[in-house]
């Protein structure tokens, strides 16, 4: 590992692919902590098909928009008491030790939401698997960033990304394979639990990583795997001299290695910037809406006005490919362009998608099909929707009678050729829907027939291939490299629970809003959050870009404001590193 800040001549594909032929015991180590990112990936997918047909099978599911929030959400609610111990026991005991703990509970959760008889085990269940993706999300980048030379740090860390949008992706193909399988929901929850067995046996031949090591005391044990991960003698005695002086360093301060406060910690100024910046891209990468596509995914698409859950799946399924395909794009371009200025230009799109779904859903909810008098009498007047029978049966749409106050009803479409054609207001359940679609009809509960069905899975393919690169990938990489050594463990984890807090508040709360004030205005309110993040990136986040992770406490200690996050760092001199740069925010 060199003194300074690199540059990069050449993709990180290359220099991945150079690594790994010569020696690839470091891809090793990181594909096989990534596993972890495919089981945070696929539990926090599988969930936007598996309730499509879990409310089939459970009517007090179908019935209340607060359960199907508290199904998805209980795992973001797992995951934040995952995270916060998670960064306990990554500095307790060990970065491996933790990982192997995860993949318990992501098999325990597994086997209990696969077996569930009503929503309370499901409930416990997906509990479970948000203590394990808690765990996994803030240990198996820390895992890969300690075990991976700075060359190629951002390449390799960007691969635990990759296996997160991948298990995303699975999710969703799983989905789909099974729709016609008995017991549909369980299969899609149950697999879960052969990826966290496969990496359970990986990680029991694995060693723990090096810095954590060195850092309680186990210096030999330490200084062979570095000799594994590092090809070059005089790379190893620079870590070896790095690591010893950061250790000195946290002794000088505190003169303990065990104890650390976080009020301590926040009156530290480099730590204290390094949590600022580390914290609030976690906050910002939920309020943006990422999860409102990846939990509601299948729901957006019936919101837009795909009625079939078959269709729904198969149209997430894009979605969910470009989240995977900006994943390699990050591992691409994250060691060259840097990670500011990926986070720019990942943010000016994600703007510009929420706005165009914003229009979209404008548009569709304010041309939704009219109700027919002549076509809801067509069926028997016991199928009417009460309220439209009381209303005296004026001016009434199909967004209208979704949201009949009385009674659930649904929109039978029209059977002439065109589902934009005034349509049927029905009573909603399963005899009705079976009566509607005999007619070769499609049946609306959960959005409107809609010209714009298409632009709007255009503006989430948008909103998908703009996030997935930067805010998707680059705030995990980024706390991964800010924090000081003897603080790893602790300011991951308050990244990480902060992440999953702001998780949790934009999950329970996503159906809620679309039924109260529309989908138009929920994704407007993502984007005055995403103007927010710009801001915020601008202001706060400073370029770690090919920094030895020993070496970003000194840069936060001299940073300054700096706007201009396209020109090239200047060179100081000074007390620096030979080669390195000055780098400030």
């Amino acid at each position: 590992m060199e003194g300074g800040a690199h540059g990069f001549d050449g993709s990180a594909f290359r220099e991945c692919f150079s690594l790994s032929w010569r020696n690839p015991y470091v891809l090793r180590l990181a594909f096989s902590a990534g596993i972890g990112g495919l089981l945070f990936g696929y539990d926090t997918g599988v969930i936007s098909g598996a309730l499509l047909y879990i409310r089939d099978d459970f009517r007090s599911v179908d019935k209340n928009t607060w359960l199907q929030e508290m199904i998805v959400s209980m795992a973001v609610a797992g995951a934040i008491i995952g995270a916060a111990v998670g960064g306990w026991a990554n500095d307790r005991f060990g970065r491996r030790t933790s990982i192997l703990v995860a993949d318990l509970l992501f098999f325990a959760g597994a086997v209990v939401m696969a077996s569930a008889t009503g929503p309370v085990q499901l409930v416990v269940g997906r509990v479970f698997v948000g203590l394990g993706v808690g765990m996994a999300s803030m240990t198996a980048p820390l895992y890969i960033s300690e075990a991976s030379p700075a060359r190629i740090r951002g390449a390799l860390v960007s691969t635990n990304g990759f296996l997160i949008t991948g298990g995303q992706f699975l999710s969703y193909l799983i989905n789909l394979a099974f729709t016609k399988a008995p017991g549909t929901w369980r299969w899609m929850l149950g697999v879960a639990g052969l990826p966290a067995v496969f990496q359970f046996v990986l990680m029991l031949f694995l060693p723990e990583s090096p810095r954590w090591l060195y850092r309680k005391g186990r210096v030999e044990e330490a200084e062979a795997i570095l000799r594994k991960i590092y090809m070059a003698e005089e790379e190893v005695e620079r870590e070896m001299q790095e690591l010893k002086e950061s250790v000195e360093a946290e002794a000088r301060e505190q003169g303990s290695t065990e104890k650390v406060s976080l009020a301590a910690l926040v009156k530290t100024k480099t730590v204290r910037r390094g949590l600022v910046a580390g914290v609030g891209l976690q906050v910002f990468q939920q309020l943006v809406g990422i999860n409102t596509v990846m939990y509601y995914s299948p729901t957006i698409v019936q919101l837009a006005g795909f009625a079939s859950n078959q269709t729904a799946l198969a149209l997430s399924l894009v979605t969910s490919g470009l989240n995977a395909l900006g994943s390699i794009v990050s591992i691409f371009f994250i060691d060259r362009t840097g990670r500011r200025k990926l986070l720019v230009i990942s943010l000016v799109g994600v703007i510009a998608s929420l706005a165009l779904l914003s229009a979209v859903f404008h548009e569709a909810t304010s041309h939704s099909p009219a109700v027919g008098a002549a076509e809801t009498s067509h069926f028997n007047s016991s199928l009417t929707c009460p309220d439209y029978r009381t209303s005296g049966s004026s001016a009434w749409d199909c967004t209208r009678c979704l949201k009949a106050s009385s009674t659930e009803c649904g929109f039978c479409a029209s059977g002439a050729g065109s589902k934009l054609l005034p349509g049927a207001c029905l009573l909603s359940n399963s005899t009705v829907r079976d009566t509607c679609h005999g007619e070769d009809r499609l049946w609306y509960t959960r959005g409107c027939p809609s010209p714009y069905g298409w632009l709007a899975m255009a503006g989430l393919a948008l909103y998908i291939a703009f996030f997935s690169p930067g805010m998707g990938t680059v705030p995990w990489i980024v706390n991964s490299e800010i924090y000081p050594l003897r603080h790893r463990g602790v300011c991951g984890g308050v990244a990480a629970t902060a992440n999953w807090v702001s998780n949790l508040a934009v999950a329970q709360s996503f159906l809620s809003l679309t039924e109260a004030i529309g989908p138009a205005w929920t994704f407007l309110i993502f984007g005055c959050l995403s103007v927010a993040a710009l801001a915020f990136v601008l202001v706060c986040v400073p370029e770690t870009k090919g920094l030895p992770i020993e070496e970003v406490e000194s840069m936060l200690e001299r940073r300054e404001l700096r706007l201009k996050f396209w020109a090239p760092r200047a060179h100081s001199g000074g007390d620096l590193p030979d080669g390195a740069k000055k780098d400030g925010v």
